[in-house]
């Protein structure tokens, strides 16, 4: 595997970031997910739009301008193999003694980004669907920043694995529903697709947007509002989606059947439509 370190494409072997490292010592950094199909790289603008944003709100300048950005992207994906990959983007305030405070003078960011092979959900779960927990929402009130320091979103999942599910869903003040712990949720009623708002308290996704957008030009019917508790436990279909999971179904939840217990028609019209958008957009 080729990554980028720091203005180098190198062998991921030969890859290394210092004890230092203000990623390492505080979680002091931003992240971007990014999936790559037939070596087309998916709405890159709008990732690297989420990025500035991450980047303006936690106060790191933005090392490289758009174009930099994307001659150095288009260049990893060409020097790995795989015809579909998820780049994983990583920038954090660099190598400093250890204090609270930013570097005063500031240090060079450390920017790393590395390629891994991208596998789609298999044909088992589109057509069972997927397990799901819920879980109180104890994240820090600023998870719209695509920020590195993941624990609480790491233990929520770990509850889920612990469970033998595959996603845990998050409960704000035990009164509506935030997100999953690696991905957007949405629930389905009386055939109308219901999205939780992007706000303070949920990471705006890419995937999160085209979903809205195919439903809008599709003429089904949605809402973008907060989602209460008892709506997400009574839901008639919920909905994951994310980068590398795209769009899927979950089936049961809290050890329950949502719907019928099985994938319904949204997801169906809604996978059926991301899978045309990607086809026509990706690999043309």
């Amino acid at each position: 595997m080729t990554v980028f370190l720091n203005g180098q494409f190198l062998p991921i072997s030969e890859a290394k970031v210092s004890v230092l490292d203000r990623g390492f010592i505080f979680g002091d950094g931003v992240y971007e997910v990014i999936p790559v199909y037939s070596r087309q790289i998916f709405r890159l603008p709008e990732h690297l739009q989420r990025l500035r944003r991450s980047l303006d709100n936690i106060q790191l300048p933005n090392p490289y301008q758009d174009e930099e950005w994307i001659s150095i992207i288009r260049e990893l994906v060409s020097r790995n193999e795989p015809e579909d990959q998820y780049l994983y983007l990583h920038i954090t305030r660099g190598v400093a003694k250890r204090d609270h405070a930013f570097p005063n003078p500031p240090v060079p960011a450390t920017v790393f980004l590395m390629s891994n092979p991208l596998n789609t959900p298999p044909a088992r779960l589109l057509q069972s669907g997927i397990s799901a927990i819920t879980a109180p929402d104890n994240r820090w009130l600023r998870c719209d920043i695509k920020a590195i320091s993941l624990l609480p979103n790491v233990l929520l999942r770990q509850m889920a694995i612990y469970a033998g599910c595959a996603e845990t869903i998050m409960i704000r003040d035990n009164e509506f529903m935030t997100e999953g712990a690696a991905s957007n949720i949405f629930i389905v009623k009386n055939g109308v697709l219901i999205a939780p708002p992007k706000d303070h308290l949920m990471l705006p996704g890419i995937t999160y947007d085209v979903v809205l957008e195919l439903a809008a030009s599709n003429n089904i019917p949605r809402q973008v509002r907060k989602v209460l508790l008892r709506e997400l436990l009574n839901a008639d279909e919920l909905l994951l989606t994310s980068s590398t999971k795209e769009v899927l179904a979950i089936t049961q939840l809290d050890e329950k059947l949502v719907g019928t217990g099985k994938p319904g028609p949204m997801f169906e019209k809604l996978y059926g439509l991301y899978q045309k958008f990607k086809q026509e957009i990706m690999r043309a």
